[in-house]
């Protein structure tokens, strides 16, 4: 069956696993269940997220504590050829026996994300249940330059509403992500993906968030973006309606 090129999971590089764990258990409720280190977070039965203790090398660059973004593709081989063949730097790119093909990817502007090839991992975004995660975004410093990368690797389609703010769409006309261009003094120096979880209540959970060591950064109203723990990976809770 074909896939849409959509967002479907995300997962988080840490540090420091134990901590990053008992922060988000308390925030969401997830139970995690380990496997060979990396940790499957879970609201009931249903798989919700990942996190993982990020590489060596990553350490080492200096990389901070970040959500990946999980894109499902039709063929990760070539995606990635023509990732590359448009600017992309491929970081990683292997096949994992009895899950399927992944690849990251750094985009033109530097925001990495993961395609997957495969059926093992499940479409983990929802509507609006609470504690599950329900909408991806990048955040980039220039937009233009990234919609045609994009537009390239997925057949993504766009709809500017103003200057700083594009609706993604998919071959089959749904609007599946957003992309946003927003200043370095007010996102910082990188460019990324950025989860956004649903959650019953804002004020309870921005409460617990910041009585659990994250940090809020901007009220937008309707949602609110925090930092957990590490202060350095970035989320966006949203109330269910």
């Amino acid at each position: 069956m074909k896939k849409s090129n959509n967002p479907i999971f995300s997962d988080l590089s840490t540090y420091s696993p134990k901590s990053t764990i008992s922060f988000y258990k308390k925030v969401f409720g997830w139970s995690f269940y380990d496997y060979h280190d990396y940790y499957s977070a879970y609201a009931g039965t249903s798989q919700v997220a990942g996190l993982y203790e990020t590489p060596q090398k990553f350490k080492q660059m200096r990389m901070p504590h970040f959500w990946m973004t999980y894109i499902q593709v039709n063929n990760v081989d070539q995606t990635v050829n023509i990732a590359q063949s448009n600017g992309g730097i491929i970081e990683l790119q292997e096949e994992i026996k009895e899950f399927g093909k992944i690849a990251l990817i750094r985009d033109i502007q530097g925001a990495g994300f993961t395609i997957y090839e495969g059926d093992k991992l499940a479409n983990a975004r929802t509507k609006n249940t609470p504690n599950t995660l329900i909408w991806n975004e990048l955040h980039v410093s220039e937009l233009k330059p990234v919609l045609a990368f994009y537009a390239s690797i997925f057949n993504w389609r766009f709809n500017q509403t103003n200057s700083y703010f594009v609706e993604v769409y998919n071959e089959n006309n749904e609007h599946i992500a957003d992309i946003l261009e927003i200043p370095n003094n007010m996102k910082g120096k990188y460019e990324y993906w950025i989860s956004t979880f649903a959650v019953k209540d804002l004020k309870s959970s921005s409460k617990k968030i910041i009585e659990n060591g994250g940090s809020l950064i901007i009220d937008e109203g309707k949602r609110k973006l925090f930092t957990d723990n590490s202060h350095q990976a970035f989320f966006y809770i949203s109330e269910t309606y």
